[in-house]
């Protein structure tokens, strides 16, 4: 195992836009991640969606987090600054990020899961609950919940749709085609953009059909045993999402104990990132409570 700058950054650095890009070796592949943040409490480590690379999360969302936290967002194999081939499984994915929190040798972390990094986040909970000291998910549902299987034609459309009107697809995707989810986001992009150094390389169209593969397999698998899970929840998403729709939060909440849900009005699989002030209040109360 090798890395390259794994210390987090010093505070005059802590803006997302600026944090630098690094990378750590595990059995063999190349991760690379950004960290941000005070080197204090408990790490919280994100994971992104579908076809998301370093730059795909909304850094306003981090920049807030991070004031009181370090903050560390990976790129999954095979996807961005990371080597390897991309998984096709969430599984994989799951016992990836395991052994990736284990080289950055961090012992307990919280984790906040953003669609298919809400999958994951659940399988890293399951599968490693010593770890996991609380959990965020967001945008996201069950193995086996309903309509995941069927991301690809939801977004096929709505991908073709943004490129014929020259607009990012998460513009669709992400946000109600009313009033406020318009404008919510055109802002959400804007912020995407606001890195302009070292940006992080975009997915192959490879890549990006071997996780929508895993995603689909993912509404396809059996349910799993969510009464397992120890660590306290949040769980979090707009009550229009298209991609991974609403009702799975509502299933979450309902099979994980205790957990807390929180559903914003007008607000699609984006809604954190619609709502991100609101989110990040609760979610930083959740993970201080």
């Amino acid at each position: 195992m090798n890395s390259m700058q794994t210390n987090p950054p010093s505070a005059s650095s802590r803006s997302f836009i600026n944090a630098a890009n690094q990378s750590i070796t595990v059995n063999g592949v190349r991760f690379a991640y950004r960290d941000s943040g005070p080197a204090t409490g408990v790490p919280l480590v994100l994971f992104n969606h579908w076809g998301a690379v370093l730059d795909n999360f909304d850094p306003v969302i981090i920049d807030h987090l991070a004031q009181t936290r370090r903050v560390i967002i990976t790129d999954y194999r095979g996807i961005g600054g990371s080597g390897g081939t991309a998984p096709l499984t969430v599984g994989e994915m799951a016992d990836d990020a395991i052994r990736l929190i284990q080289a950055l040798g961090l012992v307990t972390v919280d984790v906040l899961g953003f669609s298919l990094g809400g999958f994951v986040a659940q399988d890293i909970a399951l599968k490693a609950p010593d770890r996991v000291r609380r959990l965020i998910l967001t945008g996201t549902g069950p193995a086996g919940g309903s309509g995941i299987d069927k991301v690809g034609p939801v977004s096929w459309p709505l991908i073709l749709k943004g490129l014929l009107t020259l607009r990012d697809p998460k513009f669709y995707l992400f946000f109600t085609s009313t009033l406020n989810g318009r404008r919510a986001a055109s802002q959400y992009l804007q912020r995407l953009k606001a890195r302009k150094n070292n940006r992080d390389k975009g997915p192959t169209p490879r890549a990006f059909l071997r996780q929508l593969k895993a995603i689909t397999a993912w509404g396809q698998q059996a349910p799993q045993d969510l009464g397992r899970l120890r660590a306290p929840t949040l769980i979090v998403n707009g009550d229009t999402d298209i991609m991974v729709p609403s009702v799975n939060s509502f299933e979450l909440a309902k099979r994980i104990p205790n957990a807390e849900l929180v559903i914003y009005e007008d607000a699609g699989h984006g809604g954190i990132f619609q709502h991100h002030t609101d989110f990040v209040a609760k979610a930083q109360a959740f993970l201080d409570a």
